[in-house]
């Protein structure tokens, strides 16, 4: 009953474009966490290629480029990510993971020499440079290797 009396005062003030519901705001698109793959395949000993099997999917629904410098993901232990120069483009993914490599515009690297990501349980928080949180995502589960968020 709310949202009809709401949205028949806005069509009445001729605010009808300015109005977005729940499922339209949604459907504008966000950029959110979309996986966290915290358990690497094998066995946990800390070589490079095991870290840079754990990883964060950040996903740009939205239609335009965002800027994503100086954003933050991280743990709850406050295992930090800081976002460089970097434009996250419309529609896309990045891939952060744990270990060392080469960053692109598609997968950019912790540099970690250690885990980040709990194989039980933690929780990837993204910020904004102001320091606003964007997006959490949560597992408690050593039943799957990952969450989709």
């Amino acid at each position: 009953m709310r949202i009809r009396t709401t949205v028949a005062a806005a069509l009445a003030a001729g605010c009808a474009t300015a109005l977005l519901l729940p499922a339209q705001a949604q459907a504008a698109g966000s950029v959110h966490l979309e996986k966290i793959y915290y358990d690497s395949p094998g066995t946990d000993r800390g070589g490079n290629t095991s870290l840079n099997g754990e990883y964060v999917q950040i996903h740009n629904s939205t239609s335009k480029g965002v800027s994503l410098t100086g954003w933050t993901v991280r743990d709850a232990a406050n295992h930090t990510y800081t976002f460089g120069t970097y434009t996250l483009g419309a529609g896309k993914t990045v891939t952060i993971r744990t270990g060392k490599g080469t960053n692109s515009s598609t997968t950019r690297y912790w540099g970690k020499s250690w885990y980040v990501w709990n194989n039980t349980s933690d929780t990837a928080t993204l910020r904004r440079s102001t320091g606003t949180t964007v997006d959490t995502c949560s597992y408690n589960s050593s039943r799957y290797d990952y969450k989709t968020c």
